[in-house]
């Protein structure tokens, strides 16, 4: 088959070279860029990718709008901090004639030094590839966007890599955009603010992504993804309950 890759980016001069450099079997590699102001642009040039800019629009528009750019009946939308194991490659490459219209693809994160097995973390499944014209980002979703596929799904067995955050510091940043998109999504969606999802849902989430999901046998990094992860939903419901009461 053949694969047009698109990715979308905006500052990411630290981790677009290893993704372009991981697509090196596909037949098309496009990238939309947000306006960077760093050096993105210039190494994604360098290494012959298709470059369009685009003020940013949300993620799921900018995907949308880069698979739209995108000239081969396959499509893998993979973001800038991703990169696509070699087994993964092969395993594409592999596939010549498909009966299905997408394929669930495993993501595995490095995080604080180590890669998480656990937590809810993996594997993680998500629509990655996918025919052009039979699958489109959700844009209803203003973050955690989702392919929505007009067909079934296939699963591939090997990883693709996801670099999430460099430290901490980068964490706390994106969860602070991150629960604010999350928290309007909710309430455009009809969602009300219950000050019991914000002191339940945070305990619950940790015990069920430490014990349940076995967070514990990732050492040190998992039980900073639970406590991370759980404080990230109160932060998101605390953000809902004051969205719903505002005049």
């Amino acid at each position: 088959m053949k694969v047009s890759a698109v990715i979308i980016a905006y500052n990411e001069e630290a981790n677009i070279g290893r993704c372009i450099k991981s697509l090196a079997f596909a037949d098309e590699i496009i990238v939309v860029d947000s306006g960077s102001r760093d050096n993105t642009v210039k190494i994604a040039s360098a290494m012959k990718a298709k470059i369009f800019t685009r003020g940013w629009q949300g993620y799921s528009r900018q995907k949308n709008f880069a698979i739209g750019k995108a000239k081969n009946e396959w499509v893998l939308s993979i973001d800038a901090d991703e990169e696509v194991s070699s087994e993964l490659a092969g395993e594409i490459t592999r596939i010549v004639i498909s009966p299905y219209e997408g394929y669930f693809i495993p993501r595995r994160a490095f995080f604080l030094g180590r890669w998480i097995n656990h937590c809810g973390w993996y594997p993680d499944l998500q629509i990655k590839l996918f025919r052009r014209n039979s699958g489109k980002f959700d844009e209803s979703r203003q973050v955690h966007e989702s392919v929505l596929l007009n067909g079934k799904a296939g699963t591939l067995k090997n990883d693709l890599f996801h670099y999430s955050y460099d430290n901490l510091g980068q964490y706390y940043s994106t969860l602070n955009r991150y629960t604010e998109l999350a928290a309007i999504s909710m309430k455009e969606r009809g969602r009300k603010g219950r000050i019991a999802e914000v002191l339940l849902n945070p305990p619950y989430t940790f015990v069920r992504m430490y014990l349940f999901r076995f967070g514990f046998l990732d050492g040190l990094a998992g039980l900073f993804v639970c406590l991370l992860s759980s404080f990230y939903n109160f932060v998101k419901y605390a953000k809902l309950w004051e969205l719903t009461r505002k005049k």
